[in-house]
């Protein structure tokens, strides 16, 4: 199984949002929910509309881990979510199948994902690379790796930093202009 990244820059995340919308007003959110909950795949599809509007926070019992999960909807995310939900019930599905009345599978959202990387030019992407991103950026503008290890659910610094593709290059970078 290859390993997929985060999105690093952000006009790469920009060509993204941009090729999902054109396809899709509900393929465009779920990505945007998920750079911007750090929620994984699998915990992001079952959501119903009444999990998330008029909230401060989406809780889930994690699918992976079956611990409770807490995400915060931030201001911006708040109003995206609003826009979206706005002529759907309570009881529907965010992300529904276009041939069946459930939420769309892992496969579809994969496919999803793929096909509009395919169209932004970014490779090595998949359905963790939401996750990866939120965690990529939300690292290199707070570096707070204790907060970031505690909203991802890891054991350790490392896994997280790991997880979030923080390379010997990147480290290499910085070790270069420090110098005391």
């Amino acid at each position: 199984m290859q390993k997929v990244q985060p999105i690093r820059e952000l006009e790469a995340i920009d060509r993204m949002k941009r090729a999902l919308k054109r396809d899709s007003l509900r393929n465009y959110f779920m990505f945007v929910l998920g750079l911007n909950t750090g929620m994984r795949i699998s915990d992001i599809l079952p959501l119903q509309v009444k999990d998330v509007r008029n909230k401060t926070h989406i809780r889930v019992k994690e699918t992976k881990t079956r611990k409770s999960g807490t995400f915060r909807i931030n201001r911006e995310l708040w109003q995206d979510i609003a826009d979206y939900t706005e002529d759907m019930q309570d009881e529907e599905y965010l992300f529904p199948s276009r041939k069946t009345n459930l939420p769309l599978t892992r496969v579809q959202a994969y496919r999803i994902l793929r096909k509009a990387a395919g169209k932004a030019g970014i490779e090595q992407i998949g359905t963790h690379s939401m996750r990866k991103t939120l965690g990529y950026h939300f690292y290199n503008q707070t570096k707070d790796v204790a907060v970031l290890q505690e909203i991802f659910n890891h054991s350790t610094p490392a896994i997280t930093k790991d997880y979030i593709g923080i390379t010997q290059k990147e480290i290499d970078d910085k070790m270069d202009n420090f110098y005391l």
